[in-house]
């Protein structure tokens, strides 16, 4: 009888680690599954600004001098390149530009309140330029890169330049406001070395 005993359990404990490893693969946390409906949502919002000759690479991870980024949204057209990291948060936003942390409030179906500290994503955009700027000059291509944050569905109080907040600003951000004349042989060379 122990030896049976010894078997049952031995399967129950199979079972149970098959069901955790089968479960971890499919459960996605809410904060993963709002991250990835705001990246496409995001790009869906870029993708009506965009015009003809602008190309638009979206979740690119690049890694240089071993500082590694995943980049949400890279525009490249004659006006530069232009990295937009997508932000998809409910409640209210405050802080700083320069803040590490900002605090969004977010109300709950009873009434509660909940304060949360999140990463300031205009520090993010800023490492991610840093970086991209690095591994193009790696490969001989000396440009300015403008970050940008789009912050979705939230309610934002976050003063900067930096921080888009509609199409009109995404517009502007990529088609007007510009610190080089890309021609097209280097949007080319930039697109490849990205993908």
């Amino acid at each position: 009888m122990g030896i049976n005993w010894i078997f049952i359990c031995g399967g129950i404990i199979i079972i149970v680690i098959l069901i955790m490893v089968l479960w971890d693969r499919e459960y996605e946390s809410p904060r993963v599954t709002a991250g990835k409906e705001g990246e496409k949502e995001a790009a869906r919002i870029i993708k009506q600004v965009l015009k003809e000759d602008d190309i638009l690479l979206a979740n690119i991870c690049i890694n240089h001098e071993g500082k590694s980024t995943e980049l949400d949204n890279v525009i490249i057209n004659s006006r530069g390149v232009f990295i937009i990291e997508v932000k998809n948060y409910s409640g209210t936003l405050i802080g700083q530009e320069e803040d590490y942390e900002w605090t969004k409030y977010k109300v709950s179906r009873g009434g509660n309140v909940y304060e949360k500290q999140v990463r300031n994503p205009i520090k993010q955009v800023k490492r991610q330029v840093y970086i991209l700027s690095r591994l193009l000059k790696y490969y001989g291509i000396n440009v300015w890169i403008d970050g940008y944050v789009l912050i979705l569905n939230s309610d934002s109080h976050i003063q900067s330049d930096v921080v888009l907040e509609s199409f009109e600003e995404i517009d502007w951000a990529i088609h007007r406001q510009s610190r080089n004349s890309l021609n097209k042989r280097a949007v080319i060379a930039i697109a490849e070395i990205l993908m």
